[in-house]
């Protein structure tokens, strides 16, 4: 090629020649007056964007064909014309690239010049971190980067750790096997020295158990809430050290708003019911007595199946425990199956009714593996300390359990029920919510009710109802026939329809007068009855 170029400018310029001279052939005085190309120089633009692609433009006097020596281990050069630009790409590193300059007579000059090739560091790295939605030990990792060529990332969970190398698009997941806290460290890559590190600490937390407390911070008690509840992490009013959560039922949210008690990975283990041991119990801290909660268990891999119970908040503004029978599911709800799994539990705080603005702290939700709390079913005589006897107390009837202050008669019990009517109106009573329905049938139809009264011919009402439907319900009123002794009161309940559910008892005292909350209008009743 080089040959070829000095020929043809010979030839040129022996044209040139002839053509002003025609009676000489021999004179090249022009040819060996060529001067040596000098002032040589070479400019390096190297691209922005890691490829390693370098343009080597050379420049100089007397030049007109150059030939480049990249310095890289290439073997042969590149020549180019003047003018001309020569492209080549490099990996990182430190260079000498040569330039020859060859002239219009064939001599030549040389240089050198040192080319540094650095890649940029990556720029606008964006790292996501994410705990997997069901598996709390597990993490997903991704990453995006300007001028990168791939990442890697440590999860420092072992010594002497390899890391993985990944690239843009592509999502790298982990599993820890102790929980703890890891910082985990993304680099970016550039294809040469220049790196880009981001880091971000993780806590990673052992799927919840029974009991759950809130305060090992070994687990993840992530709740989800749904229908509109929001619940966040709190401190016991009433115990600075304890860890708790807070949920509030806004305004405007749904009946059934609720909160699930971890992720949707539910327990670690199964809720262990048998056929002896079918109760959990939560503190409850309640802004009300007489609250609906509910609690649900079901499968986590299978919502469908599931069981659901509720109790009744007894005390307003303190802490209480409730108890939760599944033996006795909520109206409408599926019985318990001892072939299910039950590993994953929902609260429900004033179930069925639209939220305004309610808050419950709640805690401690547990296997009660004794079942130390029997269920309240009739006949309902209050002799157990360990059932709480929820009332549902109204319009100015308050009723509670005592002990038997009138233990004489056919009625020595310990423990009896007491209901005072103060000032509200006329109807003012107090419900009790059975865990299951009353056994009615077409020959057992008949309730009693020992009832120590102040006067005779007081008005006592039994009624019956439905727990969720009100409108299904009978009642029957019958009157005192003795003062200040225990008499034992039938409510004859023959046409009642026996195909409907009875799952909660009312009982009015002085039905129709307006009580004044003095003895005259305080009562005791017992050994409530299906007979």
């Amino acid at each position: 090629m080089k040959a070829v170029n000095y020929i043809l400018g010979l030839a040129f310029l022996m044209t040139v020649s002839l053509s002003c001279k025609k009676d000489s052939y021999t004179d090249i005085s022009l040819v060996d007056s060529g001067v040596t190309p000098a002032k040589l120089s070479v400019l390096f633009t190297i691209t922005q964007d890691n490829t390693g692609m370098v343009t080597i433009t050379p420049n100089g006097e007397g030049g007109t064909i150059y030939d480049i020596y990249f310095g890289d281990g290439t073997t042969n050069p590149t020549s180019i014309q003047s003018g001309s630009s020569a492209i080549h790409k490099y990996a990182e590193g430190n260079y000498t690239v040569r330039v020859v300059a060859h002239g219009i007579t064939g001599k030549t000059a040389e240089m050198t010049k040192a080319l540094t090739v650095a890649f940029r560091a990556p720029e606008n790295l964006v790292v996501t971190i994410a705990k997997d939605a069901v598996n709390g030990f597990k993490v997903n990792v991704t990453a995006t980067a300007l001028y990168e060529t791939f990442f890697k990332v440590y999860f420092s969970d072992v010594v002497n750790e390899v890391p993985i190398s990944f690239l843009e698009g592509e999502t790298i997941s982990h599993i820890y096997t102790v929980p703890g806290t890891y910082t985990i460290k993304v680099i970016a890559l550039s294809g040469g020295a220049a790196t880009t590190t981001y880091t971000q600490t993780i806590t990673i937390s052992g799927q919840i158990k029974l009991p759950v407390t809130f305060d090992d911070p070994g687990y993840d008690y992530s709740v989800i809430d749904f229908g509109g509840n929001v619940t966040i992490d709190a401190t016991d009013p009433l115990n600075g050290s304890n860890k708790i959560k807070k949920t509030t039922k806004p305004a405007g949210s749904q009946t059934w708003a609720g909160t699930t008690i971890g992720t949707a990975a539910g327990f670690a283990s199964p809720v262990p019911l048998t056929a002896t041991q079918t109760q959990m119990t939560m503190r409850v801290y309640s802004p009300a007595a007489g609250i609906h909660v509910r609690l649900k268990i079901e499968d986590h891999n299978n919502g469908a199946i599931s069981v659901e119970t509720e109790a009744i908040t007894t005390v307003a503004n303190t802490w209480e425990t409730l108890i939760f029978d599944f033996a006795f599911p909520a109206s409408g709800t599926p019985a318990i199956n001892l072939a299910n799994t039950y590993d994953k539990a929902s609260v429900f705080f004033d179930f069925g009714n639209a939220g305004s603005g309610k808050v419950f702290l709640w805690d401690d939700i547990k296997f009660s593996a004794t079942n130390a709390y029997p269920a309240l079913v009739l006949p309902l005589n209050f002799e157990n300390t360990g059932i709480p006897y929820t009332w549902l107390d109204f319009a100015g009837g308050v009723a509670s359990v005592i002990n038997n202050p009138q233990s004489s008669g056919i009625n020595t019990s310990t423990r009896v029920g007491k209901m005072i009517k103060f000032a509200g109106q006329v109807y003012g009573g107090s419900s009790i919510a059975l865990y299951s329905p009353i056994g009615f049938t077409a020959a057992l139809h008949t309730m009693k009710m020992k009832v120590y009264s102040p006067r005779v011919g007081a008005k006592v009402l039994l009624k019956v109802e439905n727990l969720t439907n009100g409108g299904i319900s009978f009642e029957k009123e019958v009157l005192t026939t003795t003062a200040n002794a225990w008499e034992q009161l039938t409510f004859d309940y023959t046409g009642i329809n026996i195909a409907n559910s009875y799952q909660k008892i009312t009982i009015i005292f002085d039905n129709g007068i307006m009580g004044d909350g003095s003895a005259n209008f305080t009562f005791l009743f017992d050994d409530i009855t299906l007979n």
